[in-house]
């Protein structure tokens, strides 16, 4: 593959291409960067004939993707009002095309969630076609405790995973879902031991990747309908509204409470 990534390690061996979300000194948060890389992987590994199948992971063993890096929230939201927008825009449609992207992508996607995975890290491992999550390994949404709207990824996906009610539920309050919960109320596909993840994400890999690669890929595209079917304007209309709220002043606020520790004072 001739593209090269900064905060993406991508190791492709026998039409298996393991991508490595690699920002481990902060639990792979998305920064700008690798919010722009995560944008590109899926289209130019669709593209490499090398790759029959794509496995996604977090390096380290404590997160798959802690979500939106907080100092990019914060330094955004210190910006003068044109280039604020202009900003926001720019994360706007990053957001989208990772969405898009990978229900695009033909081959088939495998996230091994290995450990704590919110926001756009969430929104990677659960678009994922099969998702594969150590039994500690815990998830949250996270935007409403940022004072913002779960837009990412959310309206999509969780409503056809685990059901409207669990959604709401756990999009509101933002409640953490160890790896045990995420497989029982339908929100992953597998949860296995820590020690099994890696393992069991490849086996599958390796069994996809020997299969019939025409009729996966076509399964995968005609499963994706439902998502089409209304999925996607629930997915545009929740990411409008989700970009909304960066221009008040709550996303600053709620991302210092997480880093002081704090509740959260909205006003």
């Amino acid at each position: 593959m001739a593209a090269s990534y900064t905060h993406l390690q991508v190791d492709i061996t026998d039409g298996i291409a393991l991508v490595t979300l690699d920002r481990p000194e902060v639990y792979n948060a998305t920064n700008d960067v690798l919010h722009g890389e995560l944008t590109r992987i899926w289209r130019d590994l669709d593209a490499d004939p090398a790759v029959r199948v794509i496995v996604v992971t977090g390096a380290g063993d404590r997160a798959f993707s802690a979500g939106g890096d907080l100092g990019d929230i914060e330094a955004r939201a210190a910006l003068p009002a044109e280039e604020r927008f202009e900003a926001v825009v720019r994360v706007m449609k990053e957001a989208e095309a990772i969405v898009y992207e990978m229900v695009n992508c033909e081959k088939v996607i495998i996230s091994a969630i290995n450990g704590v995975a919110v926001g756009a890290g969430l929104a990677v491992a659960l678009m994922a076609d099969i998702s594969i999550i150590a039994e500690e390994a815990r998830l949250t949404d996270g935007h409403a405790r940022l004072g913002v709207a779960a837009g990412d990824h959310a309206a999509i996906i969780w409503p056809l995973l685990c059901g409207m009610a669990k959604a709401k539920y756990y999009l509101l309050t933002c409640d953490f879902i160890d790896g045990r919960e995420a497989e029982r109320i339908g929100l992953v596909s597998r949860c296995v031991p820590r020690a099994e993840l890696m393992p069991e994400a490849m086996r599958i890999a390796r069994q996809l990747a020997d299969g019939p690669q025409h009729a996966l890929r076509f399964t995968k595209k005609a499963l994706n309908q439902w998502l089409r079917l209304g999925g996607i304007t629930a997915f545009d209309y929740s990411l409008a509204l989700e970009i909304l709220g960066f221009f008040s002043a709550a996303p600053a606020e709620g991302a210092r409470a997480i880093q002081e520790k704090r509740p959260p004072r909205w006003g």
